[in-house]
Order: structure tokens, then sequence, then C-alpha cells
């Protein structure tokens, strides 16, 4: 019984290191794939969607371990986004963490949960993004992801994280 324990917890930790590994390839590339096919790659939010596969693939220790550190990493290998921006991306991600997990909780409902807490997260997100702006902390644009395609990827991510989610618990 123990060694049955043990290997899904190996196997986790595999899965887990894995996703990791292919978040931070996949944010190293995205400014070359950008370029490549020449179209904005951001706007299927990279940094939320490595995150929604820490939440489904992974422990809720890994997904705050992707929310702190996939900001940082693109930041350190591209300076891309500035500081203040890769701070503010950082917290949103945890909090959508956070909130997913506090949700799920209380609702015992994936769908809403992970719905509720990617929109609570964005709007948190713009709120300070404004005031950032405000104080000349952030010299850009309040949106730069039209929001129709923050529609559409909140409710992809959304729909996917509870598809799977939900067949794990049957």
């Amino acid at each position: 019984m123990e060694t049955i324990s043990q290997l899904f917890k190996q196997r986790n930790t595999i899965i887990s290191i894995g996703i990791d590994i292919m978040a931070l390839v996949f944010i190293y590339f995205i400014p070359t794939l950008s370029h490549l096919i020449a179209l904005p790659v951001y706007f299927i939010e990279p940094m939320r969607l490595m995150l929604i596969l820490a939440l489904v693939h992974t422990s809720e220790k890994n997904a705050y371990l992707i929310a702190l550190t996939l900001p940082l990493f693109s930041f350190l290998i591209s300076a891309h986004p500035v500081l203040p921006k890769m701070l503010l991306i950082t917290f949103e991600l945890s909090l959508n963490v956070f909130l997913f997990y506090l949700f799920s909780k209380k609702m015992k409902k994936i769908f809403p949960a992970i719905l509720f807490s990617i929109i609570i997260s964005k709007l948190v997100y713009y709120l300070l993004k404004f005031g950032l702006i405000n104080f000349a902390i952030i010299n850009s644009g309040l949106i730069s992801t039209p929001i129709y395609i923050q529609i559409i990827t909140t409710l992809v991510f959304s729909s996917y994280l509870y598809l799977i989610l939900n067949k794990k618990k049957v």
C-alpha cells in the first residue's frame, strides 16, 4: 500500500515538473513565436493558460509557484513586462489561484469558481493598473487585449478546467 502511495506522489511530482518546464519554455519562446507567426500571441494570455494547466494537472502549491514565477521569469529573460507590470501580473495570477480554491470550496461548483476567480482577478488587475497609469508608474493603455478576446479566453479556460476536473471527480 505504501508503494502505491509513493508511486502516486512520484507521478504527481513528475507531472508538476513537466508542466513547470513546459510553462517556462512556452513563456521563453512567446516573443519568438509572436514574431514568426506575425500574431500577437499574448492575446491568448499565455501566463494564464499555463496557470490553468497547473490548476488542472498539478497541485495548489504548484499553481502558486507558476503564478509567482512565470511573470518574474519573463521579466528576467526579456525585461518584459516592465517591473511594475510584472508585479501586477504576479499579483493577479496569485489572486486567481487564491480565489479559485476559495470559491471551489465555498461553491462546490468548478465552473463558476474558475469563471469568477478569473473575472474578479482581472477586475482587480485593471483597477490597480488604472491607478498605476494615473500615478505614471506604468506608461501604457489600460486595455491591451480586446475585451471580446478576454471573454473568449476566460470561457475557454473555464470550460477546459471544468471538463477536466469533473472527469477526475467521476
